[in-house]
Order: structure tokens, then C-alpha cells, then sequence
């Protein structure tokens, strides 16, 4: 790791620190988090969920000039901008080859499996029509090579369906010009993953490198939507048992650094089944955002704090002991398209996904079976009475939606 620009430690200047394409979610939990107050924080680049001309090239360039002692991004592509960044400013953060080796499918993949063959699904790149399915009978799970919050991820049933699979959001081509800047062209993005179909409780691992060395913050619970594929709440702590989370350390501590991932947050995806070896969904190079306010509610530390501290070539030294009762981020869906007309008031503990004056399918924040709409958050010394709070919010939320034909 090369700490040759890292700032030094307590006491010294203040740092400043590069948030790279932020969202509302990275102002308002830096804010709370008071890392404003600790660092100087300038916000660079706009949402890129919210533009379609961006030029990453140009960002570079105009950044590059900007003194700074961290560079950060949360979301993938923030992510791998912000490696690039660090890396020509010669601060500590991943190499970007090893983030897209987490974020490109098909590369983590390949890794996943050389080092953890017991957790890693059979699979098959699909570029073409004429590409063959994976060694395995259906149903298959499908997902563009790269992509965002389960955009064109689903559930194959027919061996000639996956052959009919199309990613309409057009993330793939942006991804790529990001990729190109990282010395990686033509990495392959416009396809599909497809893989076995795993059975199984979802849950998250979250964690961070430092210094090769790899640190396991904890494990959250991932609910869905009855009958859908569609995230509905996730809760945190974990209800896996002691030896269920030993085994998934045990596989995050192979992986990331087959990834060759250092100085760095990431988060690993599984699928753990009643019986038999936990799967790897996925690998983010990248801290998990939307579990910043469970890990404050129940930690009493913020992981961006913890992020900045790593970007600055600091150890986190997440060490928080055993979680203060039990923390949830519940997802406000709509699972038929509809016209906002008009969203509640901004408040604490709020995230609205949605504006008025557009169609929810035109909102950009949808998977294959339903739109976000908002998120919420609560906690409470039970499980229980912290869904509860979420839900009692969500039902003073007032939207107005209108039905919209469908042509």
C-alpha cells in the first residue's frame, strides 16, 4: 500500500478528503456522522445515477489539479473513479484492475473460483446468442456482467430465454468509458452471468483491507418481498448462527485478496442454505451505504467515519463489540408503475427515491419486478420493535401516486 501522501495521524491538519460522485445518502450520513466537523469534505462530480453525459476523462483531469489527502466513492462507479483519482494523486485506495476485478462478474468469478471453489455457483459468460448456458440443468440466475441495484437481474426458467436477455439502463456502456481510463478496454461488459440457481437465506458481509490484511465488520440479513426476488427490508445483526458466520469470514478472507483488493471497504453477497457451503452472490468493492445508519444505531460508529479513516491511510480499527440491540433499512416498493404526483416532506431517517412529475419506470431506481420508492430506517432493543418502528413510518408516508396506462 502506498501511504507516501497519507496525512499524518491525531492532532495534525485537517485532511481533506475527495467524496467522489455523491449522493443525497453520502451529504446527509457524512453530515450526521459529523465527519464535516473532522475533515475538510469537498464533494466532487455530480449523482451519476442522475446524468447521461458525464465525461470521466474530463472529471479526472479537473480533479487531479485539486490537492487532497483521501478520495472516496460509494457506488461502483464512484468507486472505481475514486481508485483512479487516488491512484494519480499517488494516495493510499485499491487499485482500480482490483476493483473491477470485484465489480465485473465474470473476472470475480473466475477468482471466486480458484479459491473458493466450494462457494462459487456453476456459471457461463453469455455475449451472444450463440454462447452456450452453464453446465447445469435451469433454472439459472441471469444479471448483466456489470450493473446496479439488481437492474436487469432474474430468474431463468427456459433454456431459450436467456438468449432473449436484454439490460435496457445502459449502465454497461457508461461502466465502460470508466474502464477504459483504467487501462482495461474492451473488458466485456455488454453481456450476462449465468449461473446456477442458489437456494437459500441472503445476507451481507461487510469489511474493509487494511494493510493486506483483511477486517470483518458484520453481517446483515437480506428479507425479501414474498414471492418476489425484490429486497424489502435488511436487518442488522445477523441471525446466522456463530459457525455460519465463521464459515463466511472464513470465504471473505480467501477471496478479497484473490480479488487483489487492498485499502479498501468491501461487501460480499451470499446465498446460505439450511444444509451444505454458503454461495457467493457477489463481491462490491465498495462500502455498503444504505447499512451506514444500522451500524451508527447499533455501533454507535459511522462507517463512513471509518471509510475516511482508511482512505487517509489510517486502520479503522473497527472494533465495536457486541451490537446494542438490532438496526433495520426497510424498502418502500411499488410493484406496478404509477405517476408521482407528489412525495412527503424530507425528515431524518428518510431516504425519498422518487420525484414528482415522472412515471416510476422513469425514476431509474427499479429492478425487474417493482420500483423503489423510499427507504426508512429504525432500531429498537428487539428485532421485532425495530421493524415495527420502520413500519409505523412508512405508513405516515404520504405519496401520491397515480395509476398510468399501460400501452
Amino acid at each position: 500500500m502506498d501511504l507516501s501522501r497519507a496525512p499524518a495521524r491525531e492532532n495534525d491538519a485537517v485532511r481533506d478528503v475527495i467524496v467522489v460522485c455523491p449522493q443525497d445518502r453520502d451529504r446527509a450520513l457524512i453530515r450526521t456522522a459529523g465527519l464535516e466537523d473532522q475533515y475538510r469534505v469537498r464533494y466532487a462530480g455530480p449523482d451519476l445515477d442522475s446524468v447521461t453525459d458525464f465525461d470521466p476523462g474530463a472529471f479526472l483531469d479537473e480533479w487531479t489539479t485539486v490537492p487532497a489527502d483521501a478520495v472516496v466513492g460509494t457506488k461502483d462507479r464512484a468507486a472505481l473513479l475514486a481508485s483512479l483519482l487516488a491512484g494519480r494523486l499517488g494516495l493510499p485506495g485499491p487499485k482500480p484492475d482490483a476493483v473491477i476485478n470485484c465489480q465485473h462478474k465474470v473476472r470475480s468469478r473466475l477468482r471466486h473460483r480458484e479459491v473458493a471453489p466450494e462457494a462459487t455457483p456453476l456459471f457461463a459468460a453469455v455475449y451472444g446468442a450463440d454462447d452456450p448456458p452453464p453446465a447445469c440443468p435451469p433454472p439459472w440466475f441471469a444479471k448483466p456482467i456489470v450493473g446496479r441495484l439488481s437492474q436487469g437481474a432474474r430468474r431463468v426458467d427456459d433454456p431459450a430465454e436467456f438468449r432473449e436477455l436484454t439490460d435496457p439502463s445502459g449502465y454497461s456502456v457508461a461502466y465502460g468509458r470508466i474502464a477504459e481510463l483504467a487501462g482495461v478496454p474492451n473488458v466485456g461488459v455488454n453481456g450476462f452471468l449465468i449461473e446456477e440457481l442458489a437456494r437459500g437465506a441472503e445476507v451481507t458481509l461487510e469489511g474493509y483491507v487494511y494493510d493486506g490484511q483483511v477486517a470483518v465488520i458484520g453481517i446483515t440479513d437480506s428479507i425479501m418481498y414474498a414471492g418476489t426476488n425484490s429486497f424489502e427490508r435488511f436487518e442488522y445483526p445477523s441471525t446466522l448462527g456463530v459457525e455460519r458466520q465463521e464459515e463466511l469470514w472464513n470465504v471473505a478472507r480467501r477471496v478479497v485478496p484473490a480479488l487483489g483488493f487492498d485499502g479498501g471497504f468491501f461487501n460480499m453477497e451470499f446465498v446460505v442454505p439450511a444444509e451444505g457451503p454458503a454461495t457467493i452472490i457477489e463481491v462490491n468493492g465498495r462500502i455498503a451505504s444504505q447499512f451506514a445508519p444500522m451500524m451508527q444505531a447499533v455501533h454507535g460508529r459511522s462507517t463512513y467515519g471509518a471509510l475516511f479513516a482508511l482512505a487517509s491511510g489510517t486502520d479503522p480499527a473497527w472494533r465495536p463489540g457486541r451490537p446494542d440491540g438490532v438496526a433495520v433499512s426497510y424498502v418502500l416498493r411499488a410493484f406496478t408503475d404509477a405517476f408521482v404526483e407528489s412525495v412527503p416532506e424530507p425528515e431524518a431517517g428518510v431516504e425519498i427515491l422518487v420525484r414528482p412529475g415522472l412515471r416510476l419506470s422513469e425514476q431509474g431506481t427499479n429492478d425487474v419486478e417493482s420500483y423503489r420508492v423510499a427507504i426508512v430506517y429504525g432500531a429498537g432493543e428487539t428485532r421485532a420493535e425495530a421493524l415495527e418502528r420502520c413500519r409505523s413510518r412508512l405508513r405516515r408516508l404520504r405519496f401520491q401516486l397515480a395509476s398510468v396506462l399501460v400501452a
